[in-house]
């Protein structure tokens, strides 16, 4: 790297300190407290840390996900006319399904908590301006894109295993491999653990970004002083 690309680097990182700090929202911040750009970023990282953790505990126990409306998991939309006729051979199966579908959902997500801790000790000061000036949901949206991948991986094991335990992803494999062979009916997603994990994250990701719109908006939700010293 020669030399006048290095001083445009560090001109260029500077200026974003800068601006971060005279930004309107955190002005106060950083003149009247004499907070620093590091403390400024130390305090996105606290926030996200508390949002996550807050988020994995409510999921992480029972009926974390099953006794939530806002995030149980049912059986894929476009299955469920099939549930019907499964409902009608052996009763209820559909009920169990989503039943274990769920208890493996509250199961994994504690796997959660070191992928959102390395995604959160590896945030930079431009990390922490974009999300400090980005829309109301920006750290949620940085997370995800940060440890959706990762997040997957660890869930999706732990969610198979509990259906085949149970030997309902047999089952659901066996009964979809019928239905999606017949004409002119929609196909069934025959991977029940795939569409599952999904679903569980959608549902853990909702709870980070009402944790983030909680600390962005209601005092009593910034637990730590630097929370307070940051966002007010």
């Amino acid at each position: 790297m020669n030399i006048m690309t290095s001083m445009q680097k560090t001109f260029s990182w500077w200026i974003s300190v800068w601006i971060l700090c005279i930004s309107p929202a955190f002005l106060t911040s950083c003149e009247k407290t004499g907070l620093t750009e590091e403390e400024v970023a130390a305090a996105l990282r606290e926030a996200l840390k508390v949002g996550t953790d807050t988020a994995v505990a409510r999921l992480h126990k029972t009926d974390g996900y099953f006794g939530d409306p806002l995030v149980k998991i049912l059986l894929p939309p476009e299955a469920q006319t099939a549930v019907s006729v499964v409902e009608n051979l052996i009763p209820g199966l559909p009920d169990q399904l989503v039943l274990k579908i769920n208890r493996a959902a509250e199961n994994a997500a504690i796997e959660a908590k070191p992928i959102f801790f390395e995604a959160i000790t590896s945030l930079t000061i431009q990390d922490a301006f974009a999300i400090l000036n980005g829309p109301q949901n920006a750290a949620t949206q940085y997370l995800r894109e940060k440890t959706s991948y990762q997040l997957f991986n660890a869930f999706q094991p732990k969610i198979q295993q509990s259906l085949e335990s149970v030997g309902a992803q047999q089952l659901w494999t066996e009964f979809t491999t019928a239905y999606n062979s017949l004409p002119l009916v929609p196909p069934i997603p025959d991977n029940l653990a795939s569409y599952s994990t999904q679903k569980a994250l959608d549902g853990l990701f909702l709870y980070i970004e009402k944790q983030e719109a909680k600390i962005r908006t209601d005092a009593s939700a910034r637990v730590t002083d630097l929370l307070r010293r940051v966002f007010g």
